[in-house]
């Protein structure tokens, strides 16, 4: 088995990768891409990077291997409550104005490349949180969509299981005591938060329309490894997605694009957020 990986096909898998999923490689990344393509090698009929990466540029290679291949070079970083500050500005001033609401219907919140669903879940905690303690009325429909273009990682999400280490970044024992049951040597969520959250495999590429519109949008983390363009089609798209006044959170060091003015800045009482103008 060969890991060689030579500037030719590096450039062929930068293209396939930008094309397939939106990721932008720069140039010193032939060391991750060989990292993250030796194991497949393993599994598949190719001897070489070389030769798989020959493959892909004639299209030659399965759809299930694609995936796993965009699996392999999708970074699935996240843990709980992560920016927990935006965690605050939703339960503390979104969910008690959308509550008070008596017009509203079912508040829709998309976590966009929920990878392993601690984000999603972190919402719906949120949620229940809300309902519990800072809510007398009564409780309201919240519906949570995590999307992912990982299938692997969404597989992992629906199961609701997670190790001591996974939960032991970011949640506190109040919260696990409180949401989580032991399961086996792992934790098991709670059905009162997992029933609130839906998962669905989806390429940030494609056509929004199918997943309906939301009143809240998380995408953090995740327009980093896009190129400005990409991130400005998303984030236009994303505006088209979201109900009047609706809200978008990106990560704490993630602003938007220059000249886009879908948004207006929101300057919470520990973060900053984006609000859809009411014109568009």
């Amino acid at each position: 088995m060969n890991s060689d990986l030579n500037p030719e096909a590096f450039a062929v898998f930068q293209k396939f990768l930008v094309d397939a999923c939106g990721i932008l490689l720069s140039d010193n990344k032939q060391y991750l891409v060989k990292n993250r393509l030796t194991g497949l090698l393993k599994e598949s009929d190719y001897s070489s990077i070389a030769q798989l990466v020959t493959a892909l540029r004639s299209d030659a290679v399965s759809a299930k291997l694609r995936t796993r291949i965009i699996d392999a070079m999708t970074t699935n970083e996240t843990f709980w409550f992560r920016d927990n500050t935006h965690f605050e500005e939703l339960r503390n001033v979104l969910l008690p104005a959308w509550a008070a609401n008596k017009t509203g219907g079912t508040l829709r919140i998309w976590s966009a490349a929920c990878s392993s669903g601690q984000e999603p879940y972190s919402i719906g905690i949120c949620v229940e949180e809300f309902f519990r303690y800072g809510w007398t009325g009564i409780k309201r429909n919240v519906q949570v969509i995590g999307t992912d273009i990982s299938e692997s990682v969404l597989a992992e999400a629906s199961q609701a299981v997670y190790s001591e280490m996974a939960l032991s970044r970011g949640l506190d024992e109040n919260l696990r005591s409180r949401y989580f049951d032991r399961y086996q040597d792992k934790w098991k969520l709670k059905s009162e938060i997992v029933d609130r959250v839906r998962f669905q495999q989806f390429n940030l590429l494609k056509p929004f329309a199918a997943l309906g519109r939301f009143d809240i949008v998380f995408c953090r983390n995740v327009l980093i490894y896009f190129s400005e363009e990409l991130k400005r089609d998303i984030l236009t798209r994303m505006a088209k997605a979201l109900n009047p006044g609706g809200y978008l959170f990106l990560s704490s060091t993630e602003s938007l694009p220059s000249g886009l003015d879908l948004y207006e800045t929101v300057r919470g009482a520990s973060c900053r957020y984006y609000r859809l103008k009411p014109a568009f």
